[in-house]
């Protein structure tokens, strides 16, 4: 069976960090992960070329949470979580799976896979995906040829799916360093890994949704009744005012 990198303190952390606050559930992240990992280097695919069969490295899910006035349309995107203790890696009976030492991501070598399976039955959170075609395992690779790639501009440098999303729901960075910017970011949004109780420890992270209030005027925890707004009452300036004023703009156009 394959072993694990020895872990070092400090060690970089590469991952995503995913604001199910914000996430649309627009699917763009899934669509340009495919196409960057399934168009080749030749160009785009022509109409003829283009399929949407095959290997997803992205999913998105939608559930609906809550109940009554408090529910709500919650869009769950899922890809591999690059754990720091990959099931994955430790069944692989070749060594095709394997957890890099220098980031930590998590890796499929094609030329030793041979399409066992047995990575994706070790994976609980179903990142693995048998490609019928090569006959081999496939997975979320961070776009590891695109990050590093020094003739991109460094702004570019970041997983497809990152740069797609319309939304800014998606964010990539170092999560070992905790003065990062995605670390600032979970530290300050409380976000969380899965199942953390299986013992994988996931490297990447998602951060809850925000709690709503009816009516509540854009950046103000103030709440304002739409009952109030329907009967015309009067709302204190401050409360929701921002609110009723773009409220008045669009009833007025």
């Amino acid at each position: 069976m394959t072993s694990l990198p020895e872990p070092v303190p400090g060690q970089k952390k590469l991952g995503l960090v995913i604001d199910l606050d914000t996430c649309v559930g627009c699917h763009a992240c899934a669509v340009n992960c495919k196409e960057w990992n399934a168009s080749g280097h030749s160009g785009p695919l022509s109409d003829f070329q283009s399929s949407s069969d095959g290997v997803w490295f992205n999913r998105v899910h939608t559930y609906e949470a809550g109940e009554g006035e408090d529910s709500r349309t919650v869009n769950f995107p899922r890809s591999c979580l690059h754990c720091e203790e990959p099931a994955c890696v430790t069944v692989c009976p070749t060594g095709a799976s394997y957890k890099r030492s220098e980031d930590g991501i998590v890796l499929v070598n094609a030329d030793t896979c041979i399409g066992c399976k047995l990575c994706s039955w070790a994976c609980p959170y179903g990142a693995r995906e048998f490609d019928e075609g090569d006959g081999v395992m496939k997975k979320c690779t961070l776009c590891v040829d695109k990050i590093y790639n020094e003739n991109l501009p460094e702004a570019d440098r970041v997983p497809a799916c990152v740069s797609t999303c319309p939304a800014h729901a998606r964010h990539f960075g170092d999560l070992g360093d905790p003065n990062s910017d995605v670390s600032r970011l979970v530290a300050a949004r409380g976000g969380y890994e899965l199942m953390p109780e299986l013992g994988y420890k996931p490297v990447n992270r998602y951060l809850p949704p925000r709690s709503r209030k009816n009516g509540s005027s854009c950046g103000s925890h103030d709440q304002i009744s739409l009952v109030d707004l329907a009967a015309k009452k009067a709302v204190p300036e401050g409360k929701g005012a921002a609110f009723l004023r773009w409220t008045d703009r669009i009833l007025s156009r």
